[in-house]
């Protein structure tokens, strides 16, 4: 699944890949920095990088689709 992550104040948004089954863990560490409960969003990609963002500037967060419904192309 990919992940989207805009940071205020940031002209680019964090973009990096997870497996699918780590979906409801994801969800779950960003709910915890959403509400307060973590000061740091940490996120670890496909690749094995480490990734931190500060709770306080995230501006949104996206969850995107499995890699089967993935469209490419100007047909629907």
């Amino acid at each position: 699944m990919d992940i989207r992550i805009g940071v205020t104040q940031a002209a680019r948004e964090i973009s990096l890949e997870q497996s699918d089954d780590e979906r409801d863990a994801t969800k779950a560490k960003v709910e915890a920095a959403l509400s307060g409960a973590v000061d740091v969003l940490w996120l670890v990609d496909k690749k094995g990088r480490t990734v931190g963002v500060a709770a306080a500037k995230i501006a949104y967060v996206e969850i995107g689709s499995t890699e089967g419904e993935r469209r490419m192309g100007f047909g629907a």
